[in-house]
């Protein structure tokens, strides 16, 4: 994949590339990890390295610096805005623990976003970048996150980001959870930061939960169901097939 830098100075480059370069040469390695195990056969065509302004304003306009299309994937390096970002989707809730855990958020954590971009390009998802993507998208957007934060973080990293966003589930669900995971679409990006990360959250609960205890641990036999209900023509819901 090509590197591309998409900086207005040349200062702004200068101050991330030793990151940029350490996130590269820990990407390669998850790339071999991913097309070894994970279907991993087109890739995109580079990474986009660039702020958060230029992510959420002139390459799109989510709220979000960190993205993919067919082609690319766009990524802000800069972990002081990453920072500043995860506490404000805590809306002003006095969640003292929560809010220094996003304070400190680590180099690891921040991989693992750019990890979760390169996993949507995995053959194992039957969607195509350009369809609709109305139609279990928990389920893809919560693997990308289950997949590079299990197979790159520690034990206890990996832990202490499951029980931050179990909390951040049970504190937003009387104002977010009032809707079935599988309307999780594009129309969910049209909220407030919060509302947005909320079923990211519950995407991401819910297919470690269907990984590790429907399964038993076995995500092949999770992608077998998944590739299953494709076939069925989507007949009925997805998380219907893991009950």
């Amino acid at each position: 994949m090509k590197q591309i830098y998409a900086f207005e100075t040349k200062e702004e480059y200068e101050k991330f590339q030793k990151v940029i370069q350490s996130f590269d040469r820990k990407l390669k390695d998850y790339q071999n990890t991913l097309e070894k195990d994970y279907a991993l056969v087109d890739l995109p065509k580079g990474v986009v390295w660039t702020t958060e302004e230029l992510a959420t304003t002139v390459f799109s306009e989510l709220p979000i610096p960190a993205f993919t299309n067919k082609n690319l994937i766009y990524m802000s390096p800069d972990i002081h805005t990453w920072r500043k970002l995860l506490i404000k989707q805590l809306d002003g809730k006095d969640l003292p623990n929560i809010q220094n855990f996003y304070e400190n958020f680590s180099e690891n954590h921040l991989f693992v976003i750019l990890a979760h971009e390169l996993t949507h390009h995995s053959d194992l998802f039957m969607d195509e970048f350009d369809d609709e993507r109305e139609n279990s998208i928990w389920f893809e957007e919560g693997m990308c996150f289950y997949l590079p934060r299990k197979l790159l973080l520690n034990e206890k990293e990996f832990q202490e980001i499951t029980e931050i966003e179990t909390v951040l589930v049970e504190v937003f669900k009387e104002k977010y959870g009032h809707h079935s995971l599988e309307d999780f679409g594009e129309s969910s990006y049209k909220g407030s930061l919060s509302s947005i990360m909320f079923d990211y959250w519950r995407s991401y609960l819910s297919v470690k939960h269907i990984v590790e205890v429907w399964a038993n641990h076995n995500i092949k036999l999770v992608f077998n169901r998944y590739h299953q209900w494709i076939k069925d023509d989507r007949k009925t819901p997805l998380m219907n097939y893991f009950s």
